[in-house]
């Protein structure tokens, strides 16, 4: 039996992860009585933040901004502003205006963090941002034919099963505001996002892993709604919590969020043109994990698939108020 939430305050959740999956859940979480800590991935060294990333020593940026954004209460012009990506050319084509800014604060702050910190005044963002390493991660993946290949944005191109990834420094410190958070947590998120590319690079920082499993809090492992190409391919949610186990041990959630939602013919057509396919519920292996499994439809169709934050923020508060 785990510690009840005390009604008078907003309840501690720690989200883990990075990409888009993270922030467009964050857009929807912000709206209910959480006090949300995001954890985000530092290992993109592709595009803007590749770029900025080689050329100024820093973390790379466009997972924080994303994130930042999500949880930011700002016009819709100035979150349209920081999104906004140069394309004609010349020095500053492919860059995101966003990840130029966070790049010139950490300029102007000193750090990193500080300019996160700084950042997340500035656009009145509700919680708080932190980068799982103080550092820069190089992500590696090893296939199942025995290969190596290095770099989170060649990892999907590579066109081979993943069988495990791995981080240098593999003695990546974390940050220390990022464990403590977990520590005080009542609830922690791990996903939804690129399994292999923003989630488990963050649970592959020495120190992550073992303060989730040490921290009292309820954790919970949000399973994808879509295949990603060159990364889950055919998988199944019990395939991405096998690959969550094959890397940082089992035993390591209480409950599995599940979509049983169906997709509408015309658009789940457009995205198996796209080679993805919708994670399938393998009831009878997921079973056997021994953790509470939640199947719903979390499934929500605006231009894009999506998890429906509402419904999943639902959940969330149901599971807190719990006391299992």
């Amino acid at each position: 039996m785990k510690p009840g939430i005390q009604q008078e305050k907003a309840p501690k959740v720690v989200a883990v992860g990075g990409g888009t999956g993270l922030s467009v859940l964050l857009r929807g979480l912000k709206e209910f009585p959480f006090s949300i800590t995001a954890i985000v991935t530092v290992a993109d060294d592709g595009g803007s933040s590749g770029r900025l990333r080689k050329e100024m020593q820093i973390p790379p940026p466009g997972d924080v901004r994303n994130v930042l954004l999500a949880l930011s209460n700002v016009e819709p012009l100035l979150d349209q502003l920081l999104q906004f990506r140069f394309n004609h050319g010349g020095e500053l084509d492919g860059h995101n205006l966003g990840n130029l800014l966070i790049a010139a604060m950490t300029e102007i702050t000193g750090d990193f963090v500080s300019a996160i910190r700084e950042l997340s005044r500035v656009l009145a963002v509700r919680g708080e941002v932190l980068p799982s390493a103080s550092e820069p991660l190089h992500l590696g993946a090893i296939m199942e034919d025995g290969t190596t290949v290095m770099g989170e944005s060649l990892i999907p191109l590579a066109g081979k099963r993943i069988s495990r990834v791995f981080i240098e420094p593999a003695d990546a410190h974390p940050l220390k505001e990022a464990i403590e958070a977990i520590r005080d947590a009542d609830l922690v998120i791990v996903g939804p996002g690129s399994l292999y590319t923003s989630i488990l690079p963050n649970l592959l920082v020495g120190g992550i892993t073992e303060a989730i499993k040490n921290s009292r809090a309820k954790k919970i492992f949000i399973v994808n709604l879509m295949t990603q190409p060159g990364e889950t391919d055919h998988y199944t949610a019990s395939d991405h919590l096998r690959a969550v186990h094959d890397h940082v041990g089992d035993s390591f959630f209480d409950y599995i969020l599940v979509n049983n939602g169906k997709i509408p013919s015309h658009v789940y057509t457009k995205y198996l043109e796209k080679n993805q396919e919708v994670v399938r519920y393998d009831q009878d292996s997921l079973s056997k994990s021994g953790y509470k499994v939640i199947v719903e439809d979390f499934l929500l169709y605006d231009a894009l698939l999506r998890h429906n934050a509402k419904k999943v923020g639902e959940t969330l508060m149901k599971i807190l108020r719990s006391g299992e």
